[in-house]
Order: structure tokens, then C-alpha cells, then sequence
């Protein structure tokens, strides 16, 4: 038999109740045993979709829990670190959603830890399993764009209001969306082409009333290669999510993974679920080429996305059985850019990317 990995889930908001339980959920050999949650609304649904789970109200209640085998924060950026670091003491395995810490000495801190408790410790970079990154990546591997000279990536929104109770609308360690978007696009970029040699950003507040960053590009120079990130919340009309540029041809792709829209529909990935994660053809990219000499314009059909792959690299790397997917390490040079792309902004001038 499958060895059975407990599971609790420290918070239930909508991190915690769309990205992490459903997907916990539909690994086998994966139990979510506790899941912490505070607000009325937040337990009831919780008890709702996952009657066999208990409903705690404390953090400790997990962390101290002796039968709890990998702890999951989806809490509020500003408690990452303390919360993985009270975890990994308490001989947990630990997976953080991003953005993984604050800082880059928090991360370095929280992977030493880690090692000395001989513990996995991850971070939720989900969007590595989005079907149109799995394209784009796909598209490089197999190099049907020659040498890529441009690499263009867009998570942009429109969402001119400014919502209360909220913090992440509040000017506090780690909110903005830099740290939220950006976390995104950036561990994109790096599993992709690896770590850069200069950064630059502009970041600003465009919406009226905002405490937070709402907007950014940042740009990542590689030896030949430049890497624009981009994302903002006043964009009511979206452009291309990814766009590549190559010696022998171009991959636009517009539309963002289906995935996110089907769980706030109230839809989740089971067995059952045979389309999950597949894209329609109307969010196909356009690839534009040259192949075996010959001119190739048309569309290329996306590769299916599942955030369950996450969470199966998980079990399997608890186990034994599998490499982990995503390295600390790597969500600690994420954290590192973010630093450097905040300092870039503030001196206008682009920088090296280095740890010192």
C-alpha cells in the first residue's frame, strides 16, 4: 500500500480553499487531516466540502499535532517565515505558498533549517503547471523559435476598486504585486532561462487610493536574451500573456490557464473531471515559423494544465520517490529579484543580480 502523508492546512481563505484543499485533495496517497480556520463563513464551507477533516482554530493545533507529517501555510505573506520555521522545528515537512518569505535571508534561513531537520521544504509555484507555460515551454524545448532573442510575459487585471478588510490592500511587509504576481512571472522566467545577469524595474501605484504597488515590469537581461515581466491592475484590455521572439519565428499566446476561473465557478479537479485543465481552442497560441525549411503560421494546441502535479511532486519527494520540482533554493532567487527589482525602482538604475 501507498504510504499516507497527513496533511494540515493552515488557513482557509481563498488560497487556502481553491488552490491548496482541492488539489491536496485529489492526491492519493495525500490526507488533509486539519485545516485552520478562523472566520464563521470560512468553517462552515470548510465542514461543507471536507466533512472527514477537522477544523482547528489555532496554528499550534497543526504544528503540535504528532501525526501531522507536512504542514501547508496559505496564511498571509507577512507570517510565511514564522509559521514554516515553527513548523520545520516542530519536525514537519513544510510547503509555503508563495511568495515563499519576505527575504532573501528569511528563505536562506528557513532552507538551512530545513536541511539540518532533513525536512522537504517547497513553495507553492503553481503556475509552473499552467497549460500555456507547459506550452511556451515546450515550444523552447523543442525550438521551434531558433535562438529566442525576446521573452514577453504579461498577468494583468482589472480591478479598479480598492477592497476593504483586505491586507493585501494594506502597506504592510510583502503585499503589493510584486510579491503576488510577480512571484509568479519570475519563477516563470527562471526555470525557463535560469538566473540573470542584470535586473531593472519600474514599480508604482497607478490606482487611486492604493497603500500598495499595483503595477510593475521588470527586466531580466541574460547574455543574448531580455525577459519582460509585466503586470498591472488597471488593464481593462488585455494583451498577449506570453510573447516569444525568436531567429526563425514568433509564439503569441493570449488568455490566462482555465484552471483558476473553474474553481472560483466552483469546479475541481477529480477523477471524474476528464477536460480538466484543457484549454479551448480558442486560447490556442499562434506559433509562426519556419519548420524543416518551410513556412508554418497556425495554431498550437495547448499542453493540459493540473495544479494536482504540484502536490503529486510533493508526496513523491516526501517519500522518496521523486526529486522535488520546486527547489527551495529556486523560491529563495525569486525573493532575491524581487529585492533587487524594489531597489531598481527606487534608484532607477538596473543592477547586478548578486546576493551581497
Amino acid at each position: 500500500m501507498a504510504a499516507t502523508i497527513h496533511v494540515g492546512l493552515l488557513g482557509f481563505g481563498m488560497a487556502g480553499r481553491l488552490f491548496h484543499a482541492p488539489f491536496i485533495a485529489n492526491v492519493a496517497g495525500l490526507k488533509l487531516k486539519k485545516i485552520k480556520a478562523n472566520r464563521p463563513e470560512s468553517v462552515a464551507l470548510a465542514r461543507l466540502r471536507y466533512p472527514k477533516t477537522e477544523i482547528v482554530a489555532s496554528e499550534q493545533d497543526i504544528i503540535e499535532d504528532e501525526t501531522i507529517d507536512l504542514v501547508v501555510v496559505a496564511t498571509a505573506n507577512p507570517t510565511h517565515y514564522n509559521l514554516a520555521k515553527a513548523a520545520l522545528l516542530a519536525g514537519k515537512h513544510v510547503l509555503v505558498d508563495k511568495p515563499f518569505t519576505i527575504t532573501s535571508a528569511e528563505a536562506d534561513e528557513l532552507i538551512v533549517l530545513a536541511k539540518e531537520k532533513q525536512k522537504v521544504l517547497t513553495v507553492y509555484q503553481n503556475r509552473r503547471w499552467d497549460s500555456d507555460f507547459k506550452t511556451v515551454k515546450k515550444v523552447l524545448q523543442d525550438n521551434l523559435l531558433g535562438r529566442l532573442v525576446e521573452y514577453e510575459a504579461h498577468f494583468d487585471r482589472y480591478r479598479n476598486e480598492i477592497k476593504p478588510d483586505t491586507w493585501k490592500e494594506e502597506n504592510l511587509p510583502g503585499a503589493g504585486i510584486l510579491y503576488d504576481l510577480g512571484a509568479h512571472l519570475i519563477d516563470q522566467a527562471l526555470v525557463l532561462f535560469g538566473e540573470p545577469q542584470r535586473v531593472y524595474a519600474d514599480i508604482k501605484i497607478q490606482r487611486q487610493g492604493s497603500k500598495i504597488p499595483d503595477y510593475f515590469e521588470v527586466v531580466l537581461f541574460y547574455s543574448n536574451l531580455k525577459v519582460i515581466l509585466k503586470a498591472g491592475m488597471l488593464v481593462r484590455e488585455t494583451g498577449p500573456h506570453f510573447i516569444l521572439h525568436g531567429s526563425k519565428g514568433s509564439f503569441v499566446k493570449y488568455g490566462m490557464d482555465v484552471q483558476e476561473a473553474a474553481l472560483k465557478a466552483g469546479s475541481f479537479p477529480t477523477a471524474a473531471a476528464t477536460d480538466w485543465g484543457q484549454e479551448p481552442e480558442e486560447l490556442w497560441g499562434m506559433l509562426n515559423t519556419e519548420l524543416n525549411g518551410l513556412h508554418f503560421k497556425g495554431k498550437i494546441e495547448s499542453e493540459i494544465g493540473d495544479y494536482s502535479g504540484l502536490y503529486q511532486n510533493v508526496y513523491d519527494a516526501i517519500i522518496g520517490q521523486d526529486e522535488l520540482e520546486v527547489k527551495p533554493e529556486q523560491a529563495r532567487n525569486t525573493i532575491r529579484i524581487i529585492e533587487l527589482a524594489m531597489q531598481s525602482s527606487q534608484e532607477n538604475r538596473t543592477l547586478s543580480y548578486s546576493f551581497s
